[in-house]
Parts: C-alpha cells; structure tokens; sequence
C-alpha cells in the first residue's frame, strides 16, 4: 500500500505548497509564480518546505549557534591582543579560541546535515507526486508535451530546485541574521568604520538587484533546453533503425546539437550575469576590508582607538563576507530555481484522468464488474452512434454503433484511416466519445471508472509493447502474481514455448530494451500472452497476425477461437484468413458503420466488403499484411 500511495501523497505536499491545491495553487501559487520579485520567490520556495518546517528550524538554530560561535571569535581574538601587548597570559584565551573554533564546525555540520537531508525529502515529495502525475494524464495530453521534456522535469529539474531548497533559504535567513550581529557589533567597536563599510556593501547590493531578473530568465531558457535537448535525442534514440537506415545520424546530430547550442547560450548568459554580480560583492567587500584598515589603522596611530578594537573589527568585516555572499548567493539561486519550479509547477497542474465516473449513476456505486458473464442478458460490448475527433474540426467517427456479445468473435475492418484503432482507444477509456455512448454490460461507461472498465479488458496493439526486463515480467505485467501454472497455460497458447526454450534462462532471460532480443511475432506473441493472462472479458486484438508467418498465424486463429469461448473477443484484421471465421464482421467506412454480418452474407450482400476481399486491403494469409497506422485516425 505504501508505494501505491506514495505518488498522491507527494502531490498533495507540492499541492499544498502551491497553495492548498489546484484551486489555489492556480490562484496564488502561480500569481507569485509568474511574479518575479525576489520575495514573491522566496515565498514560493518556502511553501515547498512544508512538511520539513520543523527540521528547518533545528537547521536554523544550529547555523545561527555556530555563527554565534563564529562571532565570538574576533572577541576573544581582541582580548588575546590587548593581553599579549600587556604581557599577560594568553594561552587560556588561545585554548577558549580554539575551543569555539572546534565548536563552530561541529555544530555547522550537524546543521548542514539536516539541511541536506531535508532537500532530499522535498526532491523524493516532488518526484514523486511527479510521476504519480505523468502517468495518469489524459492521453491527449501526451500529444501535446514531448515525453523527453517531461522526464527531464523529473530529474534535472528537481535536482535544481534540491540546491535551492536545502541550501539558499536557509543561507537566505542566517546570513542576513549573521550579518546583521556583525553589524551590531561593528557598530559597537567603530560606528564611523561601519558607516564606509555599509556604503560600499549597499553599491554591491544595487548591482546584484538589477540582474536577478536577467538570470532568473537565463536559467528558464536553460532548463526548457536542455528540456528539448532529451526530448529530441529520446525521439532519435526510439527511431534509431529508422535513423540509421535512413542515414540520418548527422541530421539528427545537427538538430539536436542545436538545442545543445541554445542552452549552451543561456548558461553562458546566466554565467555571464553571475560573473557580473559575484565580483562586485567580491570588490565591495574587499574594498570596505581595505577602507577600514588604512583608516582604522590612521585611527590607531592617531589614539583614537586601541589595535585590539582594530583586529577586531576587521575579523568582523571579513566576517561579514560570508554571510553576504551566502545572502547574495542564496538570492540569486532562488531566481535560478524559480525557473526549474514553473516546469514542475506546469508538469502537475496538467489534466489527469478522473477516477470517478464522469456522469455519476446508480450503477456507478455498484462494485465493479467481475467474470465473464456479469450480465449474460447484454452484449459485453455496445457501442451507440459514436462520434468522436481528436481534433473537433476533423472528426474520425461520425456515427459507429455495433454490439460484442459474450463468448463471440468480432471483427473490425475497413480501409486505413476509417476509425478501427479509434474506436479501440474509445473501449479502452483513453479518450470520451464526443456524442453517442459506449456501454459495458449494458450499463454506459460514463456511469463507471476507468478502472472498473479497464479491468474487463486486455488489449494487444499493433506495436506489441516489450518492455526491458525478463521474459517472465513481461508475460505477468497485468498479474505480477501469477501462478507457474497459469503462466504456462498462457505461453502454450500463444505458442512461446519454442521461444522460452531458445531464449538463454528461459522464462529469466533479458529480452532487452523494446524487447530486442526478439522477432517482431516474438513480441506479439508475447503481447498475447500478457493479454490472456489477464482473463479479460474482452479481448481486443489489433492487427494480431500482422508479424506472424503462416503457421503461427493458423494456430493463432485457433487460439482466438478458443479464448473466445471464455470471453468476447474484437479483433482489427486486414488478413482474409483471420476475419473469415469471426462470428460478425462489422465494415467501417469514413468514420461510420457501413455492413455487419458473417463473412458469406458480406460477401454477398455488401459491395464495399466484396472490395476490400477482392483487394489488398484483406489479405489471404500468410501474405504481409497492410498494417493500419497506431496514430489518431487508426
């Protein structure tokens, strides 16, 4: 249960630090978001931190305890001074320096530690309620977003902001906290010192405020290239065949060396802007070092103070670099972050699927459907007057209706592009019908989850999905917990018995990235064997003997006839030899239902079948068959 539920409960911490959910988090969270004030930013990073407040403020008051260390130190240091001028003993005060010295780093690391484990713990919340997140959107949604750009804002992207989180708004509050005790004490020693200190510190400050804006924008431009940059070699890497057959390696090279180029060009911008702001806080705080040793020392020479005042004071000046530097630092880290937050923020305010019933019914709080036969007096499967478009203005179905009994064997069929693999997709709940209804068991899927439906279904599709791992993980992907015996059961009729032999380790062998360690009727036998595994209700199979030679293809007609004794079975076919034994075939042409009916009464009665027969659209078997594209209009 635990890692079931972790996704959603990192999705309600970032939630919450967008500002108490969607609701909000479109409200205020992207007000400050889009804002790029430095304290609209900070307060966006603090609201990330939520959940870890209280290791922060541990973090905090060991930071401070050791900067409070620190600050004792050019005390001591003074009084070690003016001792030894006098010719007392100091050996006391030089252990009492050591000692704080000692001190000071233990209790800093301590303070660090927290600080760094705590980053870790925002990063896991983000990634996870990320890929929570990318895993359930609607499908439309993959589409629009390239998955190379996705996957980076899991990974750099958060990296990025672990940096921010861990360290600059921590560094943020103790510098200035640090900062401001050394200028109490500054103010103490030599208050005229402290007002040529203060000056030069505020020049520095002018020139860091003009350019946080500058890097804040860099950086985003950065992080959406390298972004595009593991989107595009992602895209190449997946088509890498096609690539090299095509000779193509420098194109691709070419056109992804120029996303390379842009966010070489944005780093270099946003390091060319902090190179800019750290030698100006480097200069100022040098210059003020200087200023107060050349007058402080006149002072001294002059009686106006003693030289232990003076080594104090400038212990404090030097001092107060680092906590200035880690406040300028820390500011311009956050403006950096901001830029890796608005991806992520973007990545999870994206649509998900509902896991609620779209239109709530009376049938919707029954339990889900179980078995076969739920309701053996309607079809398993119905669709009615089905229109849909995956663009509005270019609609694919534009009126399907057919039903799918228990136990009988459907076919689909109809030239490319008439809406077979559309309607598939429609089954299987990636998309809603934009008019007419889909019905399971007579009840309409709008009135069910996703969930419920999905469960009586299986699914093998024409790309065969492999994914790396062993044979067996693949075949148990839809029942991880599947016995030996049903697993054998499954492979004896998909035929991978040759297969498993052949394969090193059996069942335990690697089958590779795609599954490249096998044919392409390998892996739709594979596919086959996941799918049946499963006990769907309803099998769809689409293009199932497209990679399969004659004999394969012969037994696996046999294995359709036997599964659909056990469940209903739709199947998209091309090939002659697997639609003529459907119990009903069902002809789509532009969109619409055009004939339905066995194979001999088509024949007869239906001119458009008797051309899709008579043509290379339904092959005899064994021929290769016209497989139908796996895009929007399949």
């Amino acid at each position: 249960m635990t890692g079931s539920t972790a996704p959603e409960d990192g999705r309600a911490a970032v939630a919450d630090g967008n500002g108490n959910g969607n609701g909000n988090g479109n409200g205020n969270g992207n007000g400050n978001g889009n804002n790029k004030s430095t304290r609209a930013a900070v307060v966006t990073m603090y609201r990330l931190t939520a959940g870890h407040r209280s290791a922060i403020a541990v973090a905090i008051a060991l930071t401070l305890a050791a900067s409070a260390l620190g600050l004792a130190q050019p005390l001591v240091a003074k009084h070690v001074v003016d001792a030894s001028s006098r010719g007392l003993i100091i050996w006391p005060l030089l252990a009492l320096l050591g000692a704080l010295f000692v001190a000071e780093a233990a209790t800093g690391s301590v303070g660090r530690f927290l600080l760094e484990r705590m980053g870790e713990g925002i990063v896991r919340q983000l990634r996870h309620g990320l890929v929570g997140r990318l895993l359930r959107l609607e499908m439309r949604e993959y589409g629009r977003h390239r998955g190379g750009d996705l996957i980076s804002r899991v990974t750099t992207d958060t990296t990025v902001l672990r940096e921010v989180v861990s360290q600059a708004l921590v560094d943020l509050v103790t510098g200035s906290l640090v900062a401001a005790g050394a200028v109490v004490l500054m103010a103490w020693l030599d208050p005229l010192l402290l007002l040529l200190v203060a000056v030069t510190v505020a020049g520095a400050a002018l020139i860091v405020a003009s350019l946080l804006t500058g890097i804040r924008c860099a950086s985003e431009r950065m992080q959406d290239s390298v972004g595009a940059v593991g989107a595009d070699l992602g895209r190449a890497l997946d088509a890498l065949p096609m690539v090299r057959v095509h000779r193509a390696e420098e194109r691709e090279a070419a056109g992804i060396g120029a996303r390379v180029e842009a966010a070489y060009s944005a780093g270099v911008r946003t390091a060319k802007l902090a190179s800019v702001m750290s030698p100006a806080v480097e200069l100022a705080v040098q210059g003020s070092f200087l200023i107060v040793l050349v007058v402080g020392g006149l002072r001294v020479g002059g009686h106006a103070g003693s030289l232990g005042d003076l080594v104090a004071f400038l212990l404090y000046a030097s001092y107060l670099v680092l906590p200035l530097s880690s406040v300028f630092r820390a500011v311009s880290l956050i403006q950096r972050g901001m830029g890796a937050y608005q991806r992520i923020e973007e990545a999870l305010c994206l649509p998900v699927e509902p896991t609620a019933p779209l239109v709530p019914t009376v049938h919707a709080l029954t339990p889900p459907l179980t078995g076969p036969l739920a309701t053996p007096d309607q079809p398993a499967l119905a669709l009615h007057d089905v229109r849909f478009g995956y663009d509005p203005q270019r609609p694919v179905l534009r009126g399907v209706s057919f039903t799918v009994a228990h136990r009988q064997h459907v076919a689909l069929v109809g030239r490319s592009g008439a809406g077979k693999s559309t309607v598939f997709a429609l089954v299987a709940r990636f998309y809603e019908p934009d008019a007419g209804t889909v019905f399971f068991d007579g009840r309409p899927a709008t009135g069910l989850t996703r969930d419920a439906c999905r469960r009586r279904i299986a699914v093998v599709d024409q790309n065969a999905h492999v994914v790396h791992g062993t044979l067996r993980d693949n075949i148990a992907y839809a029942a991880p917990d599947a016995t030996e015996a049903e697993i054998r059961r499954v492979m004896e009729l998909a035929r991978l018995e040759e297969v498993v032999d052949r394969l090193p380790g059996g069942l335990a062998a690697a089958v590779g990235e795609h599954g490249s360690t096998l044919s392409g009727g390998e892996r739709q036998r594979v596919a086959i064997a996941r799918a049946l595994l499963a006990r769907p209700s309803l099998l769809l199979l689409d293009e199932p003997t497209s990679h399969l030679d004659a004999i394969n293809e012969s037994a696996l007609i046999s294995v359709m006839k036997d599964v659909a004794q056990e469940c209903a079975v739709l199947v998209i076919a091309h090939r002659l030899s697997t639609v003529q034994h459907a119990d009903h075939i069902v002809v789509l042409h532009d969109g619409r239902t055009a004939a339905g009916g066995r194979h001999e009464e088509l024949l007869a009665d239906s001119p458009l079948y008797r051309e899709l027969a008579a043509s290379q659209m339904l092959r005899p078997g064994g021929g290769p068959a016209s497989g139908e594209g796996a895009g929007a209009t399949g």
